[in-house]
């Protein structure tokens, strides 16, 4: 996914570039159309690129699933079942699935990094509206609320998808540390104590 994330990104700037100066030149109705829709599309792939980078280069995945901010709060569960979380998440891309491969990543590094794309979507989702700040210089007022607002949209789900998941895989981290814990003697020592 990252890979076509960036190419699509290239082929928008190749456009945006190419029809930017056929819209100031000519001031055409259409140019101007095809240039604005590139450059919003565009505005948000980029986005959307920078703010993964950003976040990742500072958390790197090491996020406290224990912070008040990414705890199960008590409506979720009934949402997600009124939603049908579980019927539509298979549908949605990874932009990178290795961060989620069990064979290559402990339990707690996926905990983890639910936890940093959930940060990462939600920055995301209100950097989503931006272009709606532009309304007054470029017109488009339809457009650019219905394709900022949907943007917005989208991004909520892998919001929802995070806050879905990572419930589960703390209470599978947990049963492998009482496993452990279990297996190693620790709680015997203690009850000796």
């Amino acid at each position: 996914m990252k890979n076509k994330m960036i190419l699509i990104t290239a082929f928008l700037l190749v456009g945006f570039t190419i029809f930017l100066p056929v819209f100031i030149v000519t001031k055409n109705g259409i140019a101007e159309t095809i240039t604005i829709t590139i450059g919003v599309t565009l505005y948000h792939f980029i986005m959307r690129l920078a703010v993964g980078t950003i976040v990742n280069s500072i958390m790197k995945n090491k996020a406290n699933h224990e912070n008040i901010w990414f705890r199960e709060k008590s409506f979720e569960k009934k949402l997600y079942r009124l939603i049908r979380v579980q019927e539509w998440k298979k549908h949605l891309p990874t932009y990178s699935p290795d961060t989620f491969d069990t064979s290559r990543k402990t339990v707690k590094d996926i905990i983890g990094a639910t936890c940093q794309a959930e940060i990462v979507h939600e920055i995301i989702m209100v950097l989503s509206l931006l272009p709606i700040i532009v309304i007054p210089f470029l017109g488009g007022t339809v457009a650019l609320i219905i394709t900022s607002v949907f943007a917005m949209l989208f991004d909520s789900l892998f919001v929802i998808l995070q806050r879905y998941n990572r419930p589960k895989l703390v209470r599978v981290m947990r049963r492998f540390q009482r496993i452990r814990k279990h297996v190693s003697g620790e709680d015997d020592c203690e009850r000796d104590s």
